[in-house]
Order: C-alpha cells, then structure tokens, then sequence
C-alpha cells in the first residue's frame, strides 16, 4: 500500500517518495525571459518532493502570454536554467520542464503586435491575465499546416535545450486552455483539415508534439500535463471521456513515463478511468487534501499526488505531509511578477521556524 514516502517508478524516473510539486507560474524570469538567481534558490528549497515539475516554459518568444515568464529558446535560457537544475540535483532533487505554448491565451501587445494564433478562429471570453489596464483577448488567427509542423519542430528543439540545461526529462502543457488544448478539444477546434473535426484529427497535434519529445528523450522521460474538465480559459468539449480517452490510449501505446491532471476530485472526475484504459501512471492534482492524497495513493486511484498552492508557501511541504505538521499560509501578494524575496523564497521551514521558537524562549 503506497504512501507518501513510498519510492516510485515513473518509466526511467525514479522517484524518492511520490509527493509531486506542481508547475507554477511565478513570473520570477527577466525580460529575455532567462531564469534568476533567485528562481535557483527557490527550486532547490523544494527538492525534497519526489519530482519537481517546472513552471511552464515557452518554446519561443511567439509562444508567450505573460510577462517573465521563463523559456528554453536560447542560450541564455539554458545557462540560467542549468544552475537551476544543478541546484536541485545537489539535494537530490529531479525536475522535468514544462514546455508551453499559450496560442490564442494572450494578446498583440505581447506579441510585438501580431495576432495570437489557435487552432481556429474562436475568441476567448474574458480579460488578459495580467495585463493592465485591463483588455480582453482577441480573436486569434488559425494556424496553416506548415505553421503547425513548425511549432512542432519548436517543441522539439525546446527538448533539446532541456536535454542541454540538465534537466531528468520534459512534460507537455497540453492543459488549461493553452495551445494544445485548443486544438485538442471541440470547442475551440472548428478546423476541417487534417487537425479537426473527429477525435484523432483533434488529438493529432497533440501526439505529434508527444512523438518528437520521445525523439529527443525516450518515451520514459517525457509526460504530458491534460485538463479534462475545460474548467480554464474558457473550454470545453463535447465528450470529455472520448476525447480524452483517446488521447490517453494513444499516449499508452507510446509507453511515457506519466500523465498529469488539473481535474477536482468529484462524482464525474475521469482521471481515474484514464490511467486505466492508457495503462500510464497517474499524478493526481487540484484541490487536494492531505486525506485525499493518502486515500488516492492508498486506493491506487494514482501512482503520486501533487500540489501546487501548498508548495508555494511551504519549501518542505513533503515532510509536512509526512509528519502531518500545520502548513504555512500562502500569501497573494508578491505571488507573481516580481523580482523581490518576498512571497518567493520567503517562507519558513518547519526546520527554521522550530530554531525561531526555541531562539525565543
């Protein structure tokens, strides 16, 4: 019966315990989008987790929706991220990137004023993340075919990069509304070609990027991060359990390493019968408690659990779990988009905060 210190195998990553630290965007990178000291410091106080998953990293500068965040792209990119990597791995910590186009999740004033690109002409409702004075999204452009075959060749050469800068291995954002998902579910996927309409055109792109991330790494270092709910970004599909279980059972016959979900636990979660029809290790994740991260390991429901708010606020929320000790407050300001300490590499230990108790007795 598996828990949160149980050792896990995960293809060819071999996890000390199955606590996962989710990828967070902290907006913590320069304006070349090159990753700090700073973010070194904060990954490596968190290499205790069993796997560390980066924040989501563009492949390309058109592949951004947000201010500072970090890339794989150039050689800057891997230098800054190489000490990142190397820190964790002195505490004998693994990361894998994220790798992350937002497509139409962003606006032309982040992208020297051209137009976001998506699978089809569908506008997202609602505001630009971020971007002050406040504006909403804009009608995207669709993608031709050679475009699509060249974002491929980015994701790909992104890979590379990640091979270069030190990391275990890579996992696609193909979640929360961002590129892949859009053309992965109905909603936005309105195109007629080769891309859209039935399930395997949608789910195309998709496995093509996941084909080019084994080229570079071997199936058993890369997974694939999916949100089958639609609950971000304005999504949707038709037949989440169609769509998705297609996608999973493709991902299967490819034998990666893991998927990961952004799904709730609730009566009509399907992360559950994903793992199952793929046969590909599970990491659960969104809005979990202590309970139901021991129950979903103890079940066997998931292969390992993951949190993300939880880790921004605690550097050793694994021995926390452990020890089932009280966790720090998460403090919103200062959380994104900022170069100070504060609200970053800020927070406590229990370690720490034990030294503090006794220093003032």
């Amino acid at each position: 019966m598996a828990e949160f210190t149980t050792p896990l195998i995960l293809g060819d990553l071999h996890l000390k315990n199955r606590v996962i630290m989710a990828p967070l965007t902290r907006s913590r990178a320069t304006a070349d989008r090159v990753p700090t000291a700073l973010m070194t410091e904060y990954y490596a106080q968190r290499a205790s987790a069993g796997l560390i998953i980066s924040e989501a990293t563009v492949i390309s500068e058109e592949a951004n929706g947000y201010l500072n965040t970090p890339g794989l792209f150039t050689d800057e990119q891997v230098a800054g991220w190489k000490n990142v990597t190397s820190a964790v791995h002195e505490k004998g910590g693994l990361i894998v990137a994220q790798l992350w186009h937002v497509g139409r999740v962003s606006h032309p004033d982040l992208l020297k004023g051209e137009t976001p690109v998506s699978a089809s002409a569908v506008q997202q409702a609602g505001h630009v993340s971020l971007l002050r004075p406040k504006r909403e999204y804009v009608v995207p452009r669709p993608l031709e075919i050679s475009e699509i075959h060249a974002i491929i060749e980015q994701f790909k050469q992104a890979a590379i990069r990640a091979k270069e800068a030190g990391f275990d291995g890579v996992e696609l954002h193909a979640a929360n509304g961002y590129l892949i998902d859009q053309f992965l579910q109905s909603s936005t996927n309105l195109r007629e070609d080769e891309y859209g309409g039935s399930v395997e055109n949608r789910a195309r792109f998709l496995l093509a990027v996941v084909d080019v991330l084994i080229e570079v790494w071997g199936a058993g270092r890369v997974g694939v991060h999916l949100a089958p709910r639609g609950d971000e970004h304005d999504m949707g599909d038709h037949d989440p359990r169609e769509t998705f279980g297609y996608a999973l059972e493709e991902l299967g016959k490819r034998n990666i390493a893991f998927f990961f979900t952004r799904e709730h636990l609730a009566d009509d979660s399907i992360s559950e019968e994903l793992k199952q029809r793929s046969g590909v290790p599970y990491i659960a994740n969104m809005r979990l408690t202590r309970e139901d991260a021991l129950a979903l390991l103890e079940s066997e429901q998931a292969d390992a659990v993951s949190f993300g708010k939880a880790y921004i606020s605690n550097p050793d929320l694994f021995e926390r779990l452990v020890q089932n000790a009280p966790l720090n407050e998460i403090r919103f300001e200062n959380m994104i988009g900022t170069t100070v300490a504060e609200g970053y590499t800020d927070y406590p230990s229990l370690e720490s905060a034990l030294i503090t108790d006794t220093q003032s007795v």
